[in-house]
């Protein structure tokens, strides 16, 4: 008797009985792949694992505690996962090959070696493998387990008999669940494999990390389902060129999905960067045109980063636009709230943005820095060296008002600068930190003049 087959939609996990070229529940096209669906029998993987008796309960009768957590060794890991990681949560990692995903693990298992129980286990790699690459960062303690396997089934037995507190599992595409008839890496098999483990998970209490691929297109492989099951889904950014790497949650069910990790890659692993400002604008060019320092917010924490432009007669008709590390539609609209509101014809003119570090910008009060990088290319006359700027610019060329004014000052005058040019709204409810001088603006106009005649 031929198994029965059913087509899901790769991006949003919909189901059908035949294939169609486009999702009628998310409109992507060519996203649906074929998996046969997994009868729960005694020997599959689902039923291996015991089952706890439940009830419906009243919402007031439900007692909550705050959610155990226990640290992964490293600050900047713990800030992104909202203080430490939750005992029985289900995170998935994901990140661009050779990006430092499989060493950053490495190096939490030996920071929670030292007082939990750690299992690794690469789908990748052989345990030899694994063994000189933590002999490379100095990891070496007892109570951390290497497991070669790609079999769920053998993996849930190893978690059973050793009861560690952390698993690790790299990676999700190559595990694969023996009740599943199809390759690993396949839809059915990432969907299963990943149900069996989120529910070791959640009974046995224990943290399972797994790492995931990423498209070409920057996203996760496999179904987008998979992003749904788990409790945070954390990325791995940077270029492998670069040696600043940013740590960022795209979902976090026990905290905040603001907060970003800044990490350096060195010869012997990962290290950890708390002052990322100082890190992200060190080798600053003096008395360049095009460079200006903007104070951004990533979730709590404030963080000066350095914005270039160049700007050049346009060689073709058709005026060339480039821009890395920041929205680039928000740059067209900057460059033409520029044009229109303070009188600078770019129009005829090659316009190329950058943001320093490998760092992407995405937050509103880095407007203005990025309208003065590029005003400073435009007139090619450098800003002051000791100034830093932040605010939101409207279509009318004002300068609004933004959230944590204060502690950006702060970190302003922590770093040793002495200027900061604010939206006006900004500036009367602020404390100036000493050594400090503010410039409040109303326009962009008014911000261009005075930042320009004072270079």
């Amino acid at each position: 008797m031929k198994a029965k087959t059913v087509f899901c939609c790769t991006e949003c996990g919909y189901e059908s009985a035949k294939w169609m070229g486009k999702c009628p529940h998310c409109g992507s096209w060519n996203s649906f792949a074929e998996f046969t669906p997994v009868e729960e029998t005694p020997a599959s993987g689902r039923q291996s694992l015991r089952r706890r008796e439940t009830r419906p309960e009243r919402i007031t009768e439900i007692t909550v505690d705050d959610e155990e957590r226990m640290s992964t060794g490293m600050e900047e890991l713990d800030r992104v996962l909202g203080g430490g990681a939750v005992v029985g949560s289900f995170v998935l990692v994901g990140g661009e090959p050779g990006v430092g995903k499989s060493t950053l693990l490495l190096q939490i298992c030996g920071a929670m070696c030292r007082e939990h129980t750690v299992l690794y286990v690469s789908g990748e790699e052989s345990a030899r493998q694994l063994k000189l690459r933590a002999n490379r960062l100095g990891v070496n303690e007892p109570e951390l387990f290497m497991y070669a396997q790609t079999k769920v089934e053998d993996i849930i037995e190893a978690i059973e008999k050793l009861s560690p507190e952390l698993v690790i599992i790299d990676s999700i595409q190559t595990v694969f669940c023996g009740s599943v008839d199809s390759a690993p890496g396949s839809v059915s098999q990432i969907r299963e494999s990943a149900q069996v483990l989120m529910r070791c998970a959640k009974e046995h209490g224990v943290t399972i990390f797994l790492v995931g691929h990423v498209t070409k297109e920057g996203t996760l492989a496999g179904p987008k389902m998979l992003e749904h099951m788990v409790d945070c889904v954390v990325y791995f950014e940077g270029e492998r060129h670069l040696s600043y790497r940013i740590l960022r949650a795209a979902k976090n069910r026990f905290g905040s999905t603001d907060e970003i990790g800044v990490f350096e890659m060195c010869d012997n692993g990962l290290r950890q960067v708390p002052n990322p400002s100082e890190a992200l604008i060190s080798g600053r060019p003096k008395g360049a045109s095009g460079s200006a320092i903007g104070c951004i917010m990533e979730g709590t924490r404030p963080i000066l980063a350095e914005i270039q432009s160049i700007v050049t007669s346009a060689t073709f008709s058709a005026p060339r636009r480039m821009v890395v590390g920041f929205d680039y539609n928000r740059a067209m609209l900057l460059m033409a709230v520029l044009e229109k509101r303070a009188g600078m014809q770019l129009a005829g003119c090659d316009a190329y943005m950058n943001v320093t570090g490998g760092l992407r910008i995405v937050e509103p009060a880095a407007d203005l820095p990025a309208i003065l990088s590029i005003a400073s290319g435009m007139r090619d006359r450098a800003l002051d060296e000791d100034l830093v700027c932040f605010g939101e610019v409207g279509l009318a060329g004002e300068l609004r008002a933004v959230n944590g004014a204060q502690q950006r000052v702060n970190e302003i005058a922590r770093i040793g600068f002495r200027k900061c040019v604010l939206p006006f709204a900004n500036a009367g409810s602020l404390t100036v930190p000493a050594g400090l001088e503010l410039y409040p603006v109303r326009s962009v106009a008014e911000a261009v003049e005075l930042c320009l005649a004072r270079g």
